[in-house]
């Protein structure tokens, strides 16, 4: 069995900005729904059996009250946001669990699901589908992968380390140090992507680091002031770490929950309103491929 967690708040993004827009009967826009939904039926149609999609059902999060600079709604056009509970509203009319995130965030809803996915001995594989670097911190040889959908590359422990240049268990910590524009945290100063996976390839976690960049078993130039950097915003560097690190214990279900059995009879409604019919057919189509 495989488990396949899909990020839907990278995905509405991705066809918000790549569709040319369709305005419903109501006068709403409504394309990045329909293209999520087809994304999303395009699993099914490969063979997924098991199905969640993670949704920011509320932009911000408890990381906001943690960072007064954790990324917000404020920015982000009204047509997209207003098509969330508009997604996770179809999304359930296909069959499919959805994990509407209101304290937590999506990627939190992800995280939970692939440790009970991996902590599932029927499951000989999860992937969590989103090219979203957070991610790659849940990453476990060899249950647990990362797929880019868009670019159709998988990533296993040692992918994540070609591109990281550390571990998946230690992204977070090179997210403290490098920062995070899309969450809203800066990293520290000084500190880079190279600096940091050399430090951290060596040492691992942030309270590894010695305090006197002489002393380090590895060569970054600058280690001095870099050193100097890490010890005057150790405080910060340990909130960002807090930011970076995913939770997984946000409420997903089990793998019984996920299981993907057709459409509901409000699936017909929602392809009328999304002026895509043929969603409907293929939905019906995959259903009883299963049966057969």
């Amino acid at each position: 069995m495989r488990v396949h967690l899909v990020d839907g708040t990278y995905e509405l993004f991705r066809y918000y900005f790549a569709l040319p827009g369709h305005i419903d009967d109501d006068g709403i826009e409504v394309d990045a729904v329909r293209g999520v939904l087809g994304s999303t039926l395009g699993l099914l149609e490969e063979g997924a059996t098991h199905v969640g999609v993670a949704t920011d059902h509320v932009i911000e999060s408890f990381r906001n009250d943690l960072w007064p600079g954790y990324k917000t709604g404020a920015g982000i056009d009204p047509l997209l946001l207003a098509q969330f509970p508009l997604l996770e509203d179809a999304l359930r009319a296909l069959g499919v669990t959805v994990w509407a995130m209101v304290d937590l965030e999506a990627d939190d809803a992800l995280a939970a699901a692939a440790r009970v996915g991996a902590d599932d001995a029927r499951v000989d594989q999860v992937i969590i589908c989103t090219p979203d670097k957070d991610l790659a911190q849940c990453v476990a040889d060899p249950r647990v992968v990362q797929l880019d959908r868009r670019q159709r590359r998988l990533f296993d422990e040692a992918a994540v380390r070609e591109k990281f240049g550390v571990p998946p268990a230690s992204i977070p910590d090179w997210l403290a140090l490098v920062g995070d524009n899309a969450d809203g945290f800066p990293g520290l100063p000084g500190w880079g992507a190279k600096s940091a996976a050399s430090v951290l390839a060596r040492y691992g976690h942030l309270e590894n680091i010695p305090a006197d960049g002489s002393t380090w078993d590895v060569t970054v130039r600058g280690a001095p002031k870099l050193a100097a950097t890490f010890g005057e915003a150790h405080k910060d560097a340990m909130l960002f770490r807090d930011l970076a690190t995913l939770r997984a214990d946000a409420p997903v279900g089990t793998v019984d929950d996920w299981r993907w059995r057709g459409p509901s009879p409000e699936l017909e409604q929602w392809t009328d309103r999304l002026g895509a019919p043929d969603l409907l057919t293929r939905a019906r189509k995959a259903a009883e491929g299963r049966e057969s």
